[in-house]
């Protein structure tokens, strides 16, 4: 496949709004003037089909999911509006919203509710985004906080929790003789050339051409590839050489080690700039590919491509620690909402995201991990089962845009920027540069970039 910090509600407020409704005339109720005088409330203290219902407003929200605009999208607005029918939503949707939206933030007047982007740094929060509450209090309802938490506030609900895995075929797997999951490197490569030698298919389809899907490969560095829930906020910025090999094949090389090998031996499509997004989901439904390394969320896209969904499985990616498989889980787009749009339309929109997240089973249908606690995990995890998932924990105080400091400063571009990824598939495919000697550069990069801003290397 956006503020001024908004002062919160006190105890004695919060009692208020858990009294009757005032009645009578034009006057207003309770809720209404403390809501004038106070701003927006939090999220857990919402009571969706209970508070705000006669609210007016209008909505415009930004996503990337344009496969949904006119389908299930508008499905929400209808199912939204018979419990608030004067909320109006209206949805705008890019190909290349990654691309456009960092821009777009920089106006008032981008639209009222956006899937947050990964490129803004956290310290941009308060004054972009609106608050959706105190994080303390709203980890006792929802999972996958974390990554858009800023000095104890959530500024992004998580639309989805993915789990980073391979999309696969299962009777192409049985055609190719694969009976059992690998579980490092060299296994999963052995079984594409299985594919390659035994099928028809083609054993690891790139999506090259369409660029953002090689982006994925790096949701993977972490959890997947370390077991380390540390490892992408704290050790990952602190380290020497973080891209270098590992005698036991885990870590960030171990993973851009499959991309390039599975590139140079030809186990991917024969012109990777020929590939296409939408046609892929109908080939691997059809039996056409064996594999693709995408997220848990592209499973279901798959499955509804064609008439044989139940064709299509998900492994965990192949890395092992210690003997161990894990994957990582981590929130797909968070759902922010503008900071100078009116109280009544933050309002509007923090009641949509609450039905979203808790009414809508969009992130069960989705084939993800739903946030509110206590949820079910989808079938589509099933494969999963032994395999610890990982949440990445929190930057320390102090440092929780360094990350993003440093991988915007060294251009290495991890989750931000596509293009390195696609020139680790260029220079196996040309024969331009080996693995170790891209790896080395982006090492190189990344230590000039932590000498420039001062970061302390803790970590060999």
């Amino acid at each position: 496949m956006k503020k001024t910090t908004k002062r919160f509600l006190s105890l004695f407020l919060v009692l208020v709004f858990s009294l009757s409704m005032v009645s009578c005339g034009e006057k207003k109720t309770e809720k209404e003037e403390t809501t004038d005088k106070e701003g927006t409330p939090s999220f857990s203290e919402l009571k969706l089909g209970e508070d705000y219902t006669d609210l007016s407003a209008d909505i415009k929200f930004l996503s990337h999911r344009t496969d949904l605009q006119d389908t299930v999208f508008q499905d929400y607005i209808k199912q939204f509006n018979e419990l608030y029918p004067n909320i109006k939503i209206t949805y705008e949707t890019t190909t290349t919203y990654s691309d456009d939206m960092p821009t777009r933030l920089t106006t008032d007047d981008w639209g009222d509710i956006c899937m947050l982007p990964t490129s803004v740094d956290k310290n941009e929060f308060p004054d972009l985004f609106v608050s959706f509450g105190d994080k303390e209090t709203l980890d006792q309802t929802y999972d996958f906080l974390n990554d858009k938490s800023y000095q104890g506030q959530v500024y992004g609900i998580p639309s989805v929790a993915n789990v980073q895995g391979i999309v696969y075929n299962k009777k192409v797997f049985e055609a190719a003789g694969i009976t059992e999951m690998p579980k490092t490197p060299d296994e999963f490569l052995d079984a594409l050339q299985k594919i390659k030698d035994n099928t028809e298919a083609i054993p690891m389809y790139s999506n090259f051409a369409a660029a953002w899907t090689m982006g994925a490969w790096d949701a993977y560095l972490g959890g997947s590839a370390t077991g380390d829930p540390d490892f992408m906020n704290n050790k990952l910025v602190h380290s020497s050489n973080p891209f270098s090999k590992k005698d036991d094949m885990t870590g960030p090389y171990a993973v851009y080690y499959v991309l390039y090998e599975a590139v140079s031996r030809g186990l991917i499509e024969d012109d990777p700039t020929t590939t296409d997004w939408e046609g892929c989901k109908g080939m691997i439904n059809r039996g056409e590919i064996g594999t693709m390394v995408l997220g848990s969320w592209a499973v279901v896209q798959m499955q509804d491509a064609g008439d044989n969904a139940d064709d299509i499985g998900y492994m965990p990616f192949p890395i092992s620690v210690g003997g161990k498989q894990y994957a990582s889980a981590a929130p797909d787009y968070c759902y922010a909402i503008n900071s100078k749009i009116s109280t009544d339309e933050q309002i509007a929109s923090m009641l949509y995201i609450k039905w979203l997240t808790e009414k809508s089973n969009f992130a069960f249908d989705q084939g993800g991990v739903p946030i509110v606690k206590g949820s079910q995990l989808p079938a589509v995890l099933d494969a999963f089962d032994g395999v610890e998932l990982v949440v990445d924990n929190p930057a320390p105080e102090g440092e929780e845009s360094l990350f993003n400091e440093l991988n915007r400063e060294s251009e290495v571009g991890i989750n931000t920027d596509n293009t390195p990824d696609c020139l680790i598939l260029e220079n196996a495919l040309n024969g331009t540069a080996t693995l170790d000697e891209v790896m080395d550069e982006w090492n190189q990069k990344w230590s000039d970039a932590q000498s420039s801003l001062g970061i302390e290397v803790t970590e060999e």
